[in-house]
């Protein structure tokens, strides 16, 4: 666990990792990176499912205190990119690395110190129902930080006034509006003081105005702790409005690597059809033939 000595934690600050131990117990020195140092990389990564190949020598590399957003067409494997990240998942070949630890070939025990450094914003919130929004922002505390009931309670606080939500923490996740609860699961992906947090699409589920205050906090938990945001969506409005820079996957590969204000002009017939929500050609094709042949 992680000691705390004061009443809300810093806030300002990710965790610190404890050193990292090898197999056998012992200490594996790791380097200081420098703050020009990606703090994620990712060289040459696949990951097949059965016969699906989902990324194919996928290399991407993630500066400090940029906002990164991932787009693509569903089922391109924005996800499972994310979930290599935080080693819920390992890839058939390649390597990950979250700042120096190599996040691929670390053991379960090992990870625990990689995952302290990152928040998960998972795409349907995944709060515990039977717990109230104050419980369920205490777990991970009471799990990883040594602090006392009261301390833990004032961070709950801090976390929620910093997503704009007072007043909530003794209510369930059900009495909650979708606006509200994608907030409550925002605090508490912050509310270990990560380094870095991955956005599992963020704004899925929510009308253009709940979905703005999404992308106010995204931007402002940025810009206020000094964040690392990885932001998956397909929410075109979302992207243009929080990304420092956007990268498209198609078909297992990046097609496109761009900032966000040059992004629109990438030469790509894909992604200018991605961008402006035009329908392949074929697809309609046989969206027509299959209307024609039922009539």
């Amino acid at each position: 666990m992680v000691d705390q000595g004061n009443e809300q934690g810093d806030l300002r600050h990710g965790a610190q990792a404890r050193p990292q131990q090898s197999e056998g117990g012992d200490h594996v020195h790791q380097p200081t990176p420098s703050p020009r140092d990606p703090v994620i990389r990712l060289e040459n990564v696949s990951k097949s499912f059965g016969a699906l190949q989902v990324l194919d020598g996928i290399t991407l590399e993630i500066a400090r205190g940029e906002t990164t957003v991932i787009i693509g067409p569903s089922g391109t494997g924005k996800s499972v990119l994310l979930k290599h990240i935080v080693g819920l998942l390992t890839p058939d070949r390649g390597a990950v690395w979250v700042e120096s630890m190599r996040v691929d070939q670390l053991s379960e025990s090992q990870l625990v110190d990689v995952r302290m450094k990152i928040g998960f914003l998972f795409q349907m919130g995944a709060l515990f129902d039977s717990m109230t929004v104050e419980q369920n922002l205490c777990f991970p505390l009471a799990e990883h930080m040594k602090m006392s009931a009261a301390q833990r309670v004032a961070r709950c606080q801090a976390v929620l006034e910093l997503v704009g939500l007072t007043g909530v923490e003794q209510k369930m996740p059900g009495d909650l509006s979708g606006g509200q609860r994608k907030r409550v699961a925002l605090a508490r992906a912050i509310v270990l003081e990560p380094q870095i947090v991955l956005y599992d699409e963020p704004t899925t589920g929510l009308d253009p105005m709940r979905a703005g205050v999404i992308n106010e906090l995204i931007i402002s938990l940025s810009k206020r702790l000094g964040i690392t945001s990885i932001v998956v969506t397909h929410d075109m409005a979302s992207a243009n409005k929080i990304a420092d820079r956007i990268v498209m996957l198609y078909d297992g590969h990046i097609i496109a690597d761009a900032t966000a204000s040059n992004f629109s002009d990438t030469n790509n017939d894909l992604v200018q059809r991605f961008i402006h929500g035009r329908t392949d050609d074929a697809d309609l094709d046989r969206i027509h033939g299959a209307h024609m042949a039922n009539r």
